[in-house]
């Protein structure tokens, strides 16, 4: 894979015929245009490819290869940030969007009580879980279709997209029916059948980091998504596993600036699996917009001490309120906005 950076004065003819030359050889072409310069990305067939030839057309300046092993996922084949617009909101660029809801859907009063009140705070997106990977079998899996029958009644009274977690392919087109953006949780960030079909789902996918995963093998994963030609992908670092034992997980503040020097997708923080403690999840919060993240993911809970799942890092809506008050803060003292 290689990139092919035009002239300042190539002409938009000049252009068409390198891409069909590309294209001849049996590659594709990805054009991204800059104020100073348009770069296309070269997408192979495995065969060798004549950069020799390329550099000698009429507009061209040079050929470079890209070095890292995510291509279409990386700064040097995209150089410019990735915006994801999910209804009127917009993930990446200069604004921070906050996602908020339970953990998981339990009933249609809950959802209904839970979303008017986290979009009164400010949400911009709901987020419920349907279906619930759990680490026990004997633990509360979620109602299902109900549950996203119920996630799509509420999206229809608060106006609020909604982010729920798909497991399987084959529940890609019933999940993609209710729901706004596919979420990839952090058990099946490596499920590559999983990628394959949410990519294809042509739908925003919200993939969350695995326990043990490297940013390389995050990135990796995004570029399945990525090869179905779906760009609407947003990377959550939601904590890793460490021999820490005081949070349920340590949540890796680094991957926030890393992860946007080294890709052009939108980066989110997941403040209350990465602490699993609901007292740090505002603090959490605020160094993760501080150091980059272009939003959250907060799980919110009317009543913490009834939910069927992750009670005990759940905010209540007053404590999701308190939260988007001094996250926006912290977004205007970086020159970001809410």
């Amino acid at each position: 894979m290689m990139i092919v950076i035009m002239k300042k004065a190539a002409t938009p003819s000049q252009l068409t015929n390198v891409v069909a030359h590309i294209e001849r050889m049996g590659c594709q072409a990805h054009i991204s245009s800059g104020e100073e310069r348009t770069l296309v990305g070269i997408i192979g067939n495995g065969r060798p490819f004549d950069a020799e030839h390329l550099e000698q057309m009429a507009g061209v300046e040079k050929t470079m290869p890209v070095t890292r092993p995510f291509k279409r996922a990386s700064r040097e084949f995209h150089p410019h940030d990735t915006l994801v617009t999910i209804g009127e909101a917009v993930v990446g660029g200069d604004g921070i969007v906050l996602i908020a809801g339970p953990c998981a859907v339990e009933s249609r009063e809950q959802m209904s009580e839970i979303g008017r009140a986290v979009k009164e705070a400010g949400a911009q997106m709901l987020r419920g879980g349907a279906y619930k990977p759990r680490t026990s079998p004997y633990s509360f899996q979620g109602l299902g279709e109900e549950g996203l029958k119920i996630l799509g009644r509420v999206r229809e009274e608060t106006g609020l997209p909604v982010v729920t977690e798909v497991m399987q392919p084959e529940l890609v087109p019933l999940v993609t029916s209710y729901a706004d953006v596919l979420q990839v949780g952090a058990r099946n960030m490596q499920n590559f059948a999983l990628l394959h079909a949410v990519g294809q789902a042509q739908r925003p996918v919200l993939l969350k980091r695995g326990m043990m995963s490297t940013m390389e093998e995050l990135l990796m994963a995004a570029e399945y998504i990525l090869s179905h030609g779906n760009d609407r992908v947003i990377l959550c670092e939601r904590g890793i596993r460490t021999f820490e034992s005081y949070t349920r997980n340590t949540l890796d503040i680094n991957a926030v600036p890393l992860l946007k020097g080294l890709t052009h997708l939108p980066v989110i923080v997941d403040p209350s699996h990465g602490t699993g403690k609901r007292e740090l999840v505002e603090p959490v919060s605020r160094a993760a917009i501080a150091a980059g993240a272009d939003g959250l993911i907060v799980e919110v809970h009317h009543r913490p001490e009834e939910a069927v799942s992750d009670g005990a890092q759940s905010l209540r809506p007053e404590g999701f309120a308190r939260l988007s008050e001094s996250v926006a803060a912290i977004a205007a003292a970086v020159g970001r906005r809410m």
